[in-house]
């Protein structure tokens, strides 16, 4: 919540405000992000955690992901969804034809490229130690 007690009498918008420039402001204040990407509400993690990390990538911050589901997300998207190869090894949503991410990845590209994958909220925190040991911002 930002740090903006649940009891104040603001209107939603400057609640939201409020809640945006704090967390944004507390990214900017940490030498490091540990982020819970587990599923959130469907098979993608939470949007505003997601953009969290992104934003903390831009600083320039590690960052380090907990809570990811094991195996590739086109996996878990295509147990949930009737999904098909096709002819040119692309996977698809068979409904729509829109394309599932491959590549082997547990998460989308932009997440599994940008940030390190722990198994536990524990093992996040030694590795962002020692990623900021290392001297990695």
């Amino acid at each position: 919540d930002g740090g903006i007690a649940a009891d104040q009498r603001l209107g939603d918008e400057e609640r939201a405000q409020r809640i945006y420039e704090s967390n944004i402001q507390l990214i900017r204040e940490a030498d490091g992000v540990i982020a819970n990407l587990a599923p959130f509400r469907g098979q993608e993690p939470d949007s505003g955690t997601v953009f969290e990390v992104g934003f903390a990538t831009a600083l320039g911050k590690p960052v380090v992901a907990y809570g990811v589901a094991s195996g590739t997300y086109a996996d878990r998207v295509c147990a949930t969804i009737d999904c098909h190869t096709g002819a040119d090894g692309v996977i698809r949503e068979r409904a729509s034809g829109v394309m599932v991410e491959g590549l082997g990845q547990r998460l989308n590209l932009m997440l599994t490229r940008s940030t390190a994958i722990a198994e536990s909220a524990e093992a996040a925190l030694a590795r962002l130690a020692r990623l900021l040991h290392a001297g990695q911002r």
